[in-house]
């Protein structure tokens, strides 16, 4: 690939003031990952790396016009989705999807902030699994958000993405960051690929501190890689691989949760240079 041969990927996510997530941390994942993003806001949130205090979305119609002068100008290489804040924006993106056939839908299903701030509804899940589902070619869940979109909570987690794999997603890559309610952290991150014809299982040790970003990270590391051409096996290893190492390098500068540092490959500002 030249230098001036970056894969693009469109961004459609909301925007997080810290930096931490949305859209500008899936724009370092991206070009960290070499890819170049292209970005369009779905919401503009007040926020810090402790919780979410608002969420104001972006109109649907503005998305589309954003999304569409983009597409006008760039070759599409995969589409990366995050936070849809109410149907409007949800039909929106799902009309941009629609628009560009074969491109890759990377799709995280941000439900919640890292707080805890439900940042979606039972409606919305719904018109999600009907319409959006069946246009993903890979979903990245957590395991609480798995069990949000399935029909059937309850049932086991193997259960679930065979049920949402029916409704038409090509495939699930199953994050195990987070411990569900009332279950202890283990030692090992073990992350699960779905697809019809392939299960594949990675396991990373487990870092001690709490991060903010580290989903949209990995969802944004994927779809670069995904529209640089690899696999879907190799793309989600060298998605986790960043992902890991950005977790690995991360630092403090909030009073909340860690930042990853997408750019820790990147050489330091040396200020002696003249």
């Amino acid at each position: 690939m030249s230098h001036d041969d970056k894969p693009v990927v469109l961004i459609l996510s909301g925007h997080d003031p810290s930096g931490g997530a949305g859209l500008l941390a899936d724009a370092e994942a991206v070009r960290g990952c070499g890819g170049w993003a292209v970005t369009v806001p779905t919401a503009l949130t007040v926020q810090s790396t402790q919780d979410v205090e608002s969420v104001s979305p972006c109109t649907g119609e503005f998305v589309r016009r954003a999304a569409r002068h983009l597409c006008d100008d760039f070759t599409i290489a995969a589409i990366k989705v995050g936070l849809i804040p109410n149907i409007d924006v949800l039909n929106a993106v799902i009309d941009i999807a629609k628009a560009c056939p074969g491109v890759p839908l990377i799709v995280d299903p941000v439900m919640s902030s890292g707080g805890g701030t439900d940042l979606s509804t039972p409606h919305l899940v719904g018109t999600l699994r009907e319409r959006l589902l069946p246009l993903v070619d890979i979903l990245t869940p957590n395991r609480g958000e798995l069990a949000r979109i399935a029909a059937r909570p309850g049932e086991g987690e193997v259960a679930q993405v065979v049920e949402i794999m029916s409704l038409g997603c090509a495939a699930v890559l199953l994050t195990g960051t987070d411990p569900l309610e009332g279950e202890a952290a283990s030692s090992l991150v073990v992350h699960t690929l779905h697809t019809p014809d392939l299960n594949r299982q990675w396991q990373w040790p487990r870092l001690s501190a709490q991060y903010h970003g580290s989903g949209c990270t990995l969802a944004a590391a994927l779809a670069a890689r995904l529209a640089a051409g690899e696999g879907l096996a190799g793309a989600c290893t060298q998605a986790q691989r960043y992902t890991w190492d950005t977790l690995d390098h991360g630092f403090m500068l909030g009073r909340g949760q860690r930042l990853p540092d997408r750019l820790w490959r990147a050489p330091d500002f040396d200020a002696t240079l003249e």
